[in-house]
């Protein structure tokens, strides 16, 4: 199995059995874990810490917050479609989606918008109904890193069909888990 295929795999195996088998509850308490470790991490940063580019090539933290919050908003739509039984409409929400000025947006405004976006995510998931199971798929953009040859790594894009307990798991869970990792690395560098 090449690269590309193994990663695939590796990641559908993830979504059935930490999303689509997972009880509801503990979807929800994943989501919780993962936007609370979030918020923690950037919550005293200053607004320089923040914009600061300590990484040539990637993203700093002001940057990473305002791609998670252009993220989340559309999301958090595709999530109440799901959870209203219907496929969401429109394209899905690109991997590398920003606003068209992320630094100018203040860093006070940015964290508050985050931290009322990650409520409205877990309301969103309280308010599930007692085994409701949803027949209705979205369409999202997986995007996984596989080694390179030569060494590194490089992405792997995808478009798969996931229910909203799936949904929930890439969306809230490993993608904040990604972009966690991203925020810490350029922190310490």
């Amino acid at each position: 199995m090449d690269a590309r295929a193994e990663a695939m795999a590796k990641a559908r195996r993830y979504l059935r059995t930490r999303g689509t088998l997972a009880e509801p509850r503990r979807v929800r308490d994943q989501v919780a874990s993962a936007l609370g470790a979030l918020e923690t991490l950037v919550a005293d940063l200053a607004p320089e810490q923040a914009a600061r580019r300590a990484v040539p090539g990637e993203w700093c933290v002001h940057e990473i917050v305002d791609h998670l919050v252009e993220t989340y908003r559309p999301g958090l739509d595709e999530l109440r479609c799901l959870l209203a039984d219907r496929r969401p409409p429109g394209e899905p929400i690109p991997a590398s989606l920003q606003s068209k000025a992320p630094l100018v947006r203040p860093w006070p405004w940015l964290l508050a918008e985050l931290r009322r976006l990650n409520a409205d995510v877990l309301a969103a998931l309280d308010a599930v109904p007692g085994g409701f199971a949803g027949t209705a798929r979205a369409p999202v953009v997986m995007v996984v890193n596989v080694p390179a040859a030569g060494g590194g790594f490089r992405p792997v894009h995808w478009l798969e069909e996931l229910d909203w307990k799936a949904y929930s798991i890439v969306s809230w869970r490993a993608h904040t888990l990604d972009h966690i990792a991203q925020a810490r690395k350029v922190l310490a560098a």
